[in-house]
């Protein structure tokens, strides 16, 4: 094949649906970083490393952090099963809740 006949590359997007899925992916990594925090926050609780005040501190955060997420997920109609992305033979990219 020479230079002239490769195929050009691009992004096949829907535009009636780039900015939904757009957001989608933006609402996961937010919720993948929430929920690493939330983790770490448990680890570091369990650990004693914090104090009570620290300990209020970061459980009115993380509930407030998981009410904004439900409101975006309202908002752009988005369940929070429509955030677990799928990496096919590694799994889903957030822990089920089940």
């Amino acid at each position: 094949m020479s230079q002239t006949e490769r195929p050009a590359w691009r992004v096949a997007a829907d535009p009636d649906t780039v900015e939904r899925d757009l957001t989608r992916l933006v609402l996961t990594l937010v919720e993948l970083v929430r929920q690493l925090v939330e983790r770490q926050s448990v680890r570091r609780m369990e650990q004693g490393d914090l104090t009570d005040e620290q300990i209020e501190a970061l459980g009115v955060a993380l509930m407030r952090l998981e009410e904004g997420m439900g409101d975006l997920c309202d908002h752009f109609d988005l369940r929070p099963q429509d955030l677990n992305l799928d990496l096919g033979p590694l799994g889903t990219l957030l822990p089920s809740n089940d």
